[in-house]
């Protein structure tokens, strides 16, 4: 399975956007919140993590594979949950995901209905079923932060603040608490390379 893809961003379209990989060039379908996040990066080499499915089957005749791309490895992984969701699957996912995976995972989180059905083939029904099979698990999804963001400030991204997220539940915080000490210690502007100096500074700044 192709897990990423790296190359020159060639073009950008409605629903997908091409990359040059030599020799090829590959067709990669993504969600309107990362094509306007690609729009300016045209003729940049860029990488995207992804995931692979086919589409049509047996009774639709011919089965084409497709490549979905996501910036980072948690968007990747909060869709593949999001389609895990009954009536939901890949397309509709791709068509929903309009908002930055944050907001998404706070509105689950929050089991805020209203918007969730505002988002594109989401409808009240829909948003029951999304906040009923994923609430629990979008605490560490609800941390994420901008990439841009996220890399002046952590040279691992958003891995790190996941990995911290669950250090510090392990440890006895709550996931609002551990939230926010992540968001407190992260708008200092210092630099940590790993969870070890992330925790080590929230516990510093306890002190």
């Amino acid at each position: 399975m192709i897990i990423t893809i790296s190359g020159k961003l060639s073009r950008v379209g409605e629903t997908s956007v091409a990359i040059e990989s030599a020799p090829f060039e590959y067709e990669v379908l993504v969600a309107d919140y990362t094509r306007r996040q690609l729009q300016s990066k045209v003729g940049e080499n860029i990488r995207l993590h992804t995931l692979q499915y086919i589409e049509g089957g047996p009774q639709g005749g011919r089965m084409v594979p497709r490549l979905i791309g996501f910036q980072t490895e948690p968007e990747r992984q909060f869709f593949d949950l999001f389609c895990s969701v009954d009536g939901v699957g890949v397309k509709k996912a791709l068509r929903a995901m309009v908002r930055p995976v944050k907001e998404l995972a706070t509105a689950i989180e929050q089991q805020d209905t209203k918007t969730l059905s505002a988002l594109p083939g989401i409808g009240p029904a829909t948003s029951e079923r999304v906040i009923a099979k994923l609430r629990r698990k979008m605490p560490r999804f609800a941390l994420m932060v901008d990439k841009d963001s996220v890399s002046e400030v952590l040279e691992g991204g958003a891995l790190v603040v996941g990995e911290t997220f669950d250090a510090l539940i392990a440890l006895g915080h709550s996931e609002a608490d551990a939230r926010r000490l992540i968001d407190d210690t992260i708008a200092s502007g210092k630099k940590f390379k790993d969870t070890e100096s992330l925790l080590t500074a929230i516990y510093q700044r306890g002190t």
